[in-house]
């Protein structure tokens, strides 16, 4: 079990726990069956961040506490040095950096996120709201609400995030995007 993961599901049982309530209550709220729940909170799973995202928005925390486990301070900046963003290690696939964990209230996720190139499928997710991707390195393959999207570096795309989306890398090589939901 990915350790990053397995903090972050305690993290979420906690939550639960300090709300009191119940698997079955929690995953209505945040519109998952029982089971995937338990199996988030187990840490026996892949955590998706549209789940992480979907938790945050509805129990009113921050994210950077469900991912870090720090509170967010402050309220007028916060700068994220090179490399020193919080890292989140989902899969092997997927690395994500957060850029404001820090910011207390942030009205936009940003992140930093890392695509491994592989010959699995496109995991599609969906979450609230809107996202926005710039390629900082490599080349994509977005999916899109059944749309397929290349993006080279420094192209970008703004979409609609309730949509079913994801992304692999292409030509066997990494790819870098700055990822900023809102």
């Amino acid at each position: 079990m990915n350790e990053q993961i397995r903090q972050i599901a305690e993290r979420l049982l906690g939550l639960r726990d300090a709300l009191d309530l119940s698997i079955e209550e929690a995953a209505s709220k945040v519109g998952v069956s029982p089971q995937a729940y338990k199996k988030y909170e187990s840490g026996e799973s892949d955590i998706p961040m549209n789940f992480l995202f979907q938790i945050a928005q509805t129990f009113g925390v921050e994210i950077s506490a469900l991912i870090s486990g720090d509170d967010a301070r402050t309220t007028v900046y916060y700068v994220t040095r090179k490399n020193t963003g919080v890292k989140v290690e989902r899969t092997k696939a997927y690395k994500y950096q957060t850029l404001a964990h820090g910011f207390k209230g942030a009205k936009a996720e940003p992140f930093i996120v890392s695509v491994e190139p592989n010959n699995n499928p496109i995991y599609l997710n969906t979450h609230p709201g809107q996202e926005f991707n710039l390629v900082l390195k490599g080349t994509l393959l977005l999916n899109i609400a059944g749309n397929d999207v290349i993006l080279n570096e420094g192209d970008s795309i703004y979409f609609d995030s309730t949509k079913p989306h994801g992304m692999k890398a292409l030509n066997d090589k990494k790819a870098r995007f700055l990822a900023i939901i809102l």
